[in-house]
């Protein structure tokens, strides 16, 4: 792999790792900058974390790791059971910044449970290190369409799309009609999600299954949801779940039998 290469797949990384944490907390873009403004750690901007999740800010400034690598070290630091007397005595005056990190402050961790400063969070966005494998939920090219198919699977719960596409469609999180209509077509079994659309519709996907009532999304995590949906995937993989068309021609002979 060439440094151009090396640089890519580091910003690719390191925007999985920033939304993963957001959608693992819970958080909206305001929460990180607001917690540095008030804690006086430097300045970071929901633009600049956007576009850090859409993999579009190619070049930050060194003060964008020195302030998320602080903030992640302050959360690192507080009490096990939530968050500590003094931050919460700094941020008693700002109620929705405070509620959101009572109800979660998880900072990002290697796989030994070292919190992630400044230098390591710029050694992943430059190719240098690999983000810790419990943040890094990437979805493979090659996945895409196994994932797509145990996805339609599992919201479908096997029926027939025709018996279920209001329900479906209604619960579907998203106003914007290209993606109602990219989501239709996968659920009826029509196209594949790509992996990187596949990777963008995950939260979202895991919105529809709680306006379904079939799982909150605090009880499914983001990991737990695509693990479960790799497993799926593996699942229909195997002899007698595709879509061959031996299997297709016994099934239809089946149902003449019946």
């Amino acid at each position: 792999m060439n440094y151009r290469d090396e640089l890519e797949a580091g910003r690719d990384a390191f925007g999985h790792l920033i939304k993963v944490w957001h959608e693992r907390n819970g958080w909206s873009q305001r929460v990180l900058p607001a917690l540095a403004e008030r804690l006086e750690l430097g300045r970071v901007h929901n633009s600049q974390l956007s576009n850090l999740r859409n993999r579009k800010l190619v070049s930050p400034g060194p003060e964008l790791f020195v302030v998320l690598g602080r903030l992640n070290q302050t959360l690192a630091q507080q009490e096990a059971m939530g968050v500590s007397a003094d931050l919460q005595q700094q941020i008693s005056d700002q109620p929705e910044l405070l509620a959101a990190l009572q109800a979660s402050a998880l900072p990002l961790t290697t796989d030994d449970g070292v919190p992630l400063g400044p230098a390591e969070l710029f050694e992943i966005f430059v190719g240098l290190r690999q983000p810790p494998g419990a943040f890094d939920l990437r979805i493979a090219v090659e996945e895409a369409a196994g994932l797509s198919a145990a996805l339609a699977e599992l919201l479908t719960a096997g029926r027939p799309w025709r018996l279920c596409r209001e329900q479906l469609i209604a619960a579907y999180p998203v106003d914007k009609r290209q993606r109602r209509e990219r989501f239709a077509e996968v659920m009826a079994g029509q196209r594949d999600y790509s992996a990187e659309e596949l990777d963008a519709e995950l939260a979202d996907l895991r919105r529809t299954l709680a306006v379904l009532g079939a799982a909150d999304e605090q009880e499914l995590s983001a990991d737990q949801f695509l693990d479960l949906l790799r497993q799926k995937a593996r699942l229909l993989e195997q002899p007698g779940q595709g879509d061959g068309e031996s299997d297709l021609a016994d099934a239809i002979r089946r149902q003449l039998q019946a």
